[in-house]
Formats: C-alpha cells, structure tokens, sequence
C-alpha cells in the first residue's frame, strides 16, 4: 500500500458490480498478491484460498459476508473500516431490482403475438388471389362470370422414364430396366451420402467429436490423466492464471497441473493436483456448490467452504464414460460440465445439471507413467 493513500471507501458503491469495482481497488491498494492475501488470512485464523478470491473479484454478484471479512481483513484495513464494508453488502443486497434500468429509448420486445408469422402472408400490393383482386371477382353478376376450367383428363398410358422413346411399350423389356437401374443407382448412393451427413451432424450437435469409440477407463487411485470422453482434449489450467480455473486443453499439451485419484471413503473420490508454481491442491467447487454454474477449480485443499470430494458414476451400457458429480452439493443432480463451444479448446468447466445424454459430462481416467 502506498503510505499517506487512503484505502477505497465502499460508501459510493450503488450496484454489486460497483462493490466489486471497490474490491479490487482495496487489493490493489494492499500491494499484496492473491498468495500473500491467502497466507496473512490463515496467519489471522481465516479461510481465504487464492482461486476463491481471484473468482471473487471476476464475479459481478456480491461475495459472502465471511468471505468478504476475510478478504478486507487480509488487506489490512482496521475494524472500523470493516465494519463500512459489511454495512455496504448489507444494503445492497437488501435492495431489489438492484440492475441497470433498460434505456428508455429502447424499443420494448415484440410480444410472442408479434412475432407469430401470419399464416397466409400478403405480398404489399397484391391480393392473395393470384388471378386477379377477390373482391372485383365476387362482384360480378353471376351470368358475366366465366366458367371455371374443366381439370384435363387423367393419362391413360404410364409415365415415361427420361430417355425412353414415347411409344415403348407398357412392359418394358431388359433394355429399358437396365437403364431404370443405371438412374436409380445414382440415386440411392447420393440418399446414403445424404444420411451419414445427417448422423454425423446429430452426432456432434449431441456435443460429441465424432472420434470412434474408445473403451473408457475407469477410476483407479493413482497417478492419472483425466480425458474428456469422445475427443482430443484433457483437463488443465492455463499456466500464468492464479485462478485456478479447469479447462479442456489438447492432451498433447496438457500437464499444468498433474492429476491423481484419492480414494475419500464411501464410494467417493478426491482428484488431487500437482501446480508447478502453486504446489500440491485438489479440485473441486466454491460455494458449497451453491451459486449456478459454478466453476471447476483447483485450490488448497481443505477449505470448508468447497466441495472437495466427488462420485464417479459410470454412464451407459456398456460403459461409455464417468461423470464427475460433486459430493453433497448445495442443488443436487449437477455434474461437472464442459460449458460453451464443447469442441473448442479451453472451454471451461462448470457445475451445471446433468443432462439425459450426459453431452460434455463424461470423462476417462487414463493411466499416467
């Protein structure tokens, strides 16, 4: 902190986003790193993990109120100014209906009526009759009005294929089916391309890569490299982030940090980290899974405030693939999920509901030597 500066006042905050706007201003005042932020909370008997912090300040919702205690205590600031942080959370999120107000010169939406397309659309300046205005029609007397066509005669002879002479005769003989067989091949090849298309793409809308199957392998303690299920990616962080953050990445460059499974008793599992620069953690969900969408991270291991222990549940028979389902989360029947362009590298993961097709939530353990 830079001596003489005051530290920020959270007074002037009118919206979540500007509390938050606030926060980063008091961390930055600190001077202190989110490890620095970490360690000065435990030395003074709080919980405050880097990845949660670092979540915390990319959010525009309001932290917890411990949350937010250990994170101003942390950064150095008196009991007193504490105190105006807390009474500041307090008021907002009192408030309802807190959001920016709409422009008013915005245009409100288009009502579900509005939007329905009329059924027998008219072009401008014509008349749905094609043959000329209805209503001059309906106004002639009836002995002006001409008699409606009569509909031509059926056919009596059977249609004739292209490139057969018109007076072949009704059974055609081997020439006439050998040319019938040499248009209907064509034919049937171009429905079959046009099939495997549509499967192909139903297949990768359903949120799969089209990677021919492979025998998933299942959970074991252990060293491991955790493989997104019917693709090319893993699970890592960006190295140079203190966030913390799971994304898919290519296996080939995966490696930051490395896995391993952890049996916890009953059935359920801890996947341990290994960072390069941040040492030994697990992953896991903040919040107690409470708040929607909440991200897959990795952090110290420990904090009460995670979920640090999950089921890995086979899916499909035969085994397609495991879901990793967060153990005691606050809604149940969520899944750790790849979020966004599922076939992207670093989309990230999420707690989110798990789906019937379990698109994006099936993952492998594969060995790692």
């Amino acid at each position: 902190m830079t001596p003489g500066e005051h530290a920020p006042d959270p007074r002037g905050a009118r919206s979540p986003a500007e509390f938050l706007a606030r926060l980063q201003a008091l961390k930055d005042w600190s001077g202190l790193t989110y490890r620095e932020l970490s360690a000065r909370a435990e030395a003074r008997g709080d919980v405050l993990p880097r990845s949660t912090v670092a979540n915390m300040l990319s959010r525009a919702t309001l932290p917890r109120e411990e949350l937010l205690t250990a994170f101003v205590r942390a950064c150095g600031t008196g009991p007193a100014a504490l105190e105006e942080w807390r009474t500041v959370r307090r008021e907002l999120e009192g408030r309802r209906g807190y959001g920016d107000a709409p422009d008013p010169g915005e245009a409100a939406p288009e009502t579900p009526e509005a939007l329905t397309p009329d059924p027998h659309p008219v072009p401008e300046g014509r008349h749905p009759d094609p043959e000329g205005p209805g209503p001059a029609r309906e106004q002639l007397p009836a002995s002006e009005q001409l008699p409606a066509p009569e509909e031509p005669p059926a056919p009596e002879a059977p249609p004739v294929w292209p490139g057969a002479p018109a007076d072949e005769p009704r059974n055609p003989g081997p020439g006439a089916r050998f040319r019938i067989r040499r248009l209907l091949v064509p034919a049937v090849a171009v429905a079959a391309l046009v099939f495997a298309g549509v499967s192909v793409v139903a297949f990768l809308r359903d949120g799969h890569t089209g990677h021919p199957p492979r025998t998933p392998t299942a959970p074991a303690a252990g060293d491991v490299r955790i493989r997104v299920v019917g693709t090319d990616f893993c699970l890592g962080e960006r190295r140079g982030t203190r966030s913390g953050q799971v994304y898919q990445v290519p296996c080939a460059a995966a490696g930051v940090p490395l896995y391993a499974l952890a049996e916890a008793g009953d059935g359920r599992w801890r996947i341990a980290s290994d960072h390069p620069d941040y040492g030994a953690g697990c992953s896991g969900l903040p919040s107690g899974g409470r708040v929607p969408d909440a991200p897959y991270e990795d952090s110290e291991c420990g904090d009460p405030t995670r979920i640090e222990e999950f089921s890995l549940e086979p899916y499909g028979t035969p085994v397609r693939g495991y879901r990793i389902v967060p153990a005691g989360s606050a809604p149940p029947g969520g899944c750790v999920t790849v979020v966004g362009d599922r076939a992207a590298a670093w989309s990230r993961l999420a707690q989110a509901p798990c789906a019937p097709d379990a698109a994006g939530q099936l993952f492998d353990f594969d060995r790692r030597d």
